[in-house]
């Protein structure tokens, strides 16, 4: 099995940061964001990788190389403009003939990826998306009213819950006929367009932490709760 990760995006959120670096190589402790994904996928099992690259990819390609140095084996799909997520997922469809795993570069995750992989293989799963149930409040006051309008609960500040998208999946190959070449495309259209033509696409909820390193603030969050972590603040 190979693991494709999404490597290629500007990762404009996060700049002056990615002005030098591509979002992957941002250092996250004493290693980039990609080697702590390449590390974590590996131990669980997977360690032949297809890395999408696109922006200052030079960096990720010096520095990974054939994957060797590192214990696993490295392939690199390219491509010259941004694609969007499902789109740079494309540019891997020549290494990719049986099932894969894909996931996007800029998170950290700590979940059982082969429960997930041995779940989808028992569900004959097309895809089987990994979810997190996230848990936040409210910073208002909730009114509950009848159709009428009157008033008749009043719940401050409360909490709610929903499983969000940690964007890792398990896919068959058939996933890349949904996506078009070498447009922009988004991981949502197809997720969408699978179930449009009824394929099966499952889902595992973890409530294991993840990271997701979208923007500045979230990228100082994620080095802080490493160091928690690792037992250094």
């Amino acid at each position: 099995m190979k693991a494709v990760i999404l490597a290629g995006g500007l990762g404009t959120r996060l700049q002056p940061y990615t002005i030098f670096l591509p979002k992957p190589m941002l250092p996250l402790g004493d290693k980039p964001i990609l080697e702590h994904l390449i590390d974590w996928t590996s131990r669980n099992g997977v360690k032949s990788f297809v890395l999408c690259v696109s922006y200052l990819r030079k960096k990720i390609e010096d520095y990974f190389g054939d994957g060797g140095e590192f214990g696993v084996t490295i392939e690199y799909a390219i491509s010259n403009k941004p694609l969007a997520t499902a789109g740079q997922l494309k540019t891997a469809e020549k290494f990719l003939d049986d099932t894969f795993v894909c996931m996007y570069g800029d998170s950290i995750y700590n979940f059982n990826l082969q429960k997930m992989i041995d779940q989808h293989y028992r569900k004959k799963s097309f895809i089987t998306m990994s979810l997190n149930e996230y848990k936040t409040n409210l910073p208002y006051g909730v009114i509950e009213t009848t159709k009428t309008g009157k008033v008749i609960a009043w719940n401050e500040k409360p909490e709610i819950k929903a499983n969000i998208n940690m964007g890792c999946y398990v896919m068959e190959p058939g996933v890349l006929d949904l996506i078009p070449k070498n447009i922009p495309y988004g991981m949502d259209d197809v997720i969408k367009k699978a179930m449009t033509k009824k394929k099966i696409v499952n889902s595992i909820v973890s409530k294991d932490q993840f990271l997701d390193i979208g923007n500045k603030a979230s990228y100082l969050k994620a080095n802080q709760e490493y160091l928690r972590n690792l037992g250094k603040i």
